[in-house]
């Protein structure tokens, strides 16, 4: 059973941040903690890293005393050393913002592709959570939303934090998604009957996991609106937000999702992604 959390570090300010929560989720599971650094070409290993990751090393120390920690210094691109490392991790973390090594993780590609095809789930440390904020699960009902709500469940266990459950719906995406003043909706779509139908997608993609997990407090909620916009304004009373990397919709040969992508660029609290 894999149980390290990983922590990539570049020296910025947000890696570093990312290391502090690294070491919380590796003392809440138990786990050990591993900080990486990636360099590309020898010239990206200044002589400073080697500074850096003790320092970084030193911070999660104090932070959980009681963690086995290790370094590792590794060649190569951000996106192979990251996902070499995440097939041994329980739980990868990563800085919203990155300098030298990883700063190209979250200001292209790599992070979706990271997030799309990593060894696990990706948590990508960014805006600022509320401590007293729930676990918010992003429900959607499809196959790496069940893994999603797996991990928000145990997540929110751990923290002993209460789970929102957020289902947002609208009828652009039904079979008939026409939605205006020539078209009147009650004629074109049956409000109700899509209303029930969505509550019980919600309440079905969380009942395993509420039985599983009866010290967790849960609130599902069914809002009609615009899903990310949706997503995004309730990120900012949550201490983290959970999503599957692919939902339902969009284009078969999309890495990941449109939400998925709109959380982990926008969101106000750290974000974790996790595959089916």
């Amino acid at each position: 059973m894999n149980d390290t959390v990983i922590a990539g570090v570049d020296g910025s300010p947000s890696s570093l941040a990312a290391v502090d929560v690294a070491a919380d989720e590796a003392r809440l599971r138990g786990a050990r903690l591993r900080i990486v650094h990636a360099f590309s070409r020898p010239a990206d290993l200044d002589p400073m890293i080697h500074g850096v990751l003790a320092g970084a090393e030193r911070r999660a120390h104090d932070r959980a005393p009681e963690l086995e920690i290790a370094r590792t210094v590794a060649s190569g691109e951000t996106l192979t050393v990251l996902r070499s490392e995440s097939r041994h991790a329980v739980l990868t973390v990563v800085g919203g913002r990155g300098r030298g090594g990883f700063a190209d993780l979250l200001l292209g590609s790599t992070v979706v592709q990271l997030a799309a095809h990593g060894h696990g789930p990706l948590m990508v440390v960014r805006g600022r959570a509320d401590p007293e904020g729930p676990v918010l699960l992003a429900v959607d009902g499809s196959p790496a939303g069940a893994a999603a709500a797996r991990f928000a469940f145990d997540e929110a266990a751990l923290r002993g934090a209460p789970l929102v459950a957020l289902h947002v719906w609208n009828t652009w995406n039904e079979p008939t998604p026409y939605e205006g003043p020539a078209d009147p909706l009650n004629v074109v779509v049956d409000i109700d009957q899509l209303r029930r139908r969505h509550q019980g997608l919600l309440e079905e993609a969380v009942a395993p996991w509420r039985e599983a997990r009866p010290e967790v407090a849960v609130e599902l909620r069914l809002e009609r609106g615009r899903v990310r916009h949706t997503l995004l304004d309730a990120s900012r009373e949550a201490q983290l937000v959970v999503a599957g990397a692919r939902g339902h919709g969009g284009f078969t040969g999309m890495l990941l999702g449109s939400v998925s992508q709109a959380l982990l660029y926008h969101a106000d609290c750290p974000v974790t992604v996790v595959r089916a």
